[in-house]
């Protein structure tokens, strides 16, 4: 088992890739802490971890200090320490700059960005004093490339790109790892809603954003699972500072 016995928080718990990731690590031994602002889908996302190890559901909204700060105390109540923290959470805002209103940029900037940082802080004492853990933001293709009416929400995954690469430089005397996972275009609930948004059909969706990958299709949340997994785990030990793309050749061409 790749995460056996350890401790992981996962943010955005409580639907897809966040899921995916609890479900993943509690196969592979680790005991799972499902943060998400929908108690009712962390609970679920419990249940079924709970099938085959051990985890907590907590509700949190990683936008607030104060309930970074629950997750990380919940974690260490439930189960002793810190060992690994998915900062998985996040908004999705889309739109041109002319569109974008104040509470767009507040809400989008407070998740995607504060939010990560709130949750490192709080995990930090825990990690610290286990001598060694595993930071894994979740960037995304969008991290890199222009897209048209994504203003806010790439201005956001561009930055945690950076966050990382900085937090890996700070926290790398505490023997506390930092990378970054960069998705394609993935099925979950956040995708159904984009659809809803943009207006698209089940064929619009598959032509603007399955196509342009070079496997033609969008990924399933346990294939990013698995990514996160790997620079989670042993088997990325002398991994830090940097970003996994998990796009389907999207980014490649």
């Amino acid at each position: 088992m790749r995460v056996k016995d350890k401790v992981a928080i996962i943010t955005g718990g409580g639907s897809g890739i966040g899921r995916a990731a609890c479900q993943l690590f509690a196969e592979e031994g680790a005991k799972v802490v499902a943060a998400d602002i929908n108690l009712d889908g962390a609970n679920e996302t419990a249940e079924l971890v709970r099938e085959t190890g051990e985890a907590v559901a907590v509700e949190a909204d990683v936008s607030k200090e104060a309930d970074a700060q629950k997750i990380a105390d919940a974690a260490v109540e439930a189960f002793g320490t810190i060992n690994i923290l998915v900062n998985n959470a996040a908004a999705f805002i889309y739109g041109r700059v002319e569109d974008a209103t104040e509470a767009d940029w507040d809400r989008i900037l407070a998740v995607n960005v504060k939010g990560p940082a709130f949750c490192v802080k709080a995990a930090l004492p825990a990690m610290k004093a286990a001598g060694v853990g595993s930071i894994v933001n979740i960037g995304s293709i969008s991290s890199f490339i222009a897209q048209p009416d994504y203003v806010p929400y790439n201005t956001s995954k561009s930055a945690v790109l950076n966050f990382t690469r900085c937090l890996a430089m700070d926290l790398a005397p505490f023997n506390i790892r930092v990378n970054a996972i960069c998705p394609g275009v993935t099925h979950t609930p956040a995708l159904d809603q984009a659809m809803v948004e943009f207006n698209f059909s089940p064929e619009d969706a598959q032509k603007e954003w399955g196509d342009p990958a070079l496997l033609k299709r969008v990924a399933r949340p346990r294939e990013i699972a698995h990514g996160i997994l790997f620079l989670a785990s042993d088997d990325a030990s002398f991994v830090t500072g940097t970003h996994l793309l998990v796009d389907g050749g999207y980014t490649a061409q």
